[in-house]
């Protein structure tokens, strides 16, 4: 009994880990339509900068994991906004050259990642209660897992509230159903579609510092594994529906992490083959709007 439920939590802390990567691109897609091969190259950068944040503080103190957590998404947050205003603006509705364009970012990312800081992992240290274990019915549960979900929470109602009872929300949703029309009442729709880049990057880098404490190091390609699930998330919710990259980020990790233990290590193929199972029963996804 205590195994199952050891797998259900860390499942579902590991689909937390999982949503924070893919909230950013299922925003950006979902509102801008565009598919940001970089997003993970945020993660990555925000993961390393918060790194050498904590590094400086005392990377075991609870100081230490705040700032790094800050450090992170502010990072991440002006690096989306950077490739927004540079990349994708003179790009909007030129999708395959959106494509070319940010996976080229990712790739040259990676190569200064390793550049700076090397290609092989750096190990991190964090506060000694994440380092702990949590007694749940008998299962050790890792602290870090509770961290991650109580993030990806906080992330989903804050982006719930803010597209639904702010101004920027209101304005971002009405630019994506009729985007000349908000423009012609005086309003610029550029300043909110850039401020959607920021706050996926935001999400990113945030999701790359917490995702250093679950792995336990950081590393130029952290980013890179991470985003395929994210893609593999948001396709299964639904592309564009953040409900759907959350309920799917927990399917997606609970199975994943039934199927390492019970299968024989075979999550990572099991995951492939429920993406395939939903593209052919429902290609927009559980959540997904179809045409």
């Amino acid at each position: 009994m205590s195994t199952l439920i050891l797998i259900l939590i860390t499942g579902v802390g590991l689909g937390a880990l999982y949503f924070l990567v893919a909230s950013g691109l299922s925003l950006i897609y979902g509102l801008m339509h565009v598919l940001n091969f970089a997003h993970g190259a945020f993660l990555t950068f925000g993961a390393f900068l918060g790194f050498e944040i904590a590094r400086r503080i005392g990377s075991d103190t609870w100081w230490a994991f705040a700032a790094s957590v800050v450090i992170g998404g502010v990072v991440g947050a002006l690096f989306a906004t950077l490739t927004e205003l540079a990349l994708i603006r003179p790009l909007y509705e030129r999708h395959i050259e959106q494509v070319l364009v940010t996976v080229g970012l990712a790739l040259a990312a990676v190569a200064l990642f390793e550049g700076i800081w090397g290609s092989d992992p750096i190990y991190i240290s964090a506060p000694a209660w994440m380092n702990e274990t949590t007694s749940v019915f008998g299962a050790q549960v890792p602290n870090t897992y509770w961290v991650l979900m109580a993030a990806a929470t906080a992330l989903l109602i804050s982006l719930v509230v803010f597209l639904r009872f702010t101004r920027f929300g209101m304005i971002i949703r009405a630019g994506v159903e009729n985007r000349k029309m908000v423009t012609a009442l005086g309003i610029d729709v550029r300043k909110a579609f850039t401020l959607v880049f920021a706050i996926g990057g935001s999400a990113a880098g945030v999701g790359g510092v917490l995702a250093s404490h679950y792995t336990g190091y950081v590393s130029a390609h952290l980013g890179s594994t991470l985003l395929i699930f994210a893609f593999i998330v948001t396709v299964i919710g639904g592309l564009g529906s953040l409900t759907g990259a959350a309920i799917a980020s927990v399917l997606v990790a609970v199975l994943q992490q039934f199927a390492n233990y019970y299968l024989g290590g075979t999550g990572d193929l099991i995951v492939v083959v429920a993406l395939a199972a939903v593209l052919l029963v429902r290609p927009a996804g559980l959540l997904g709007r179809t045409a």
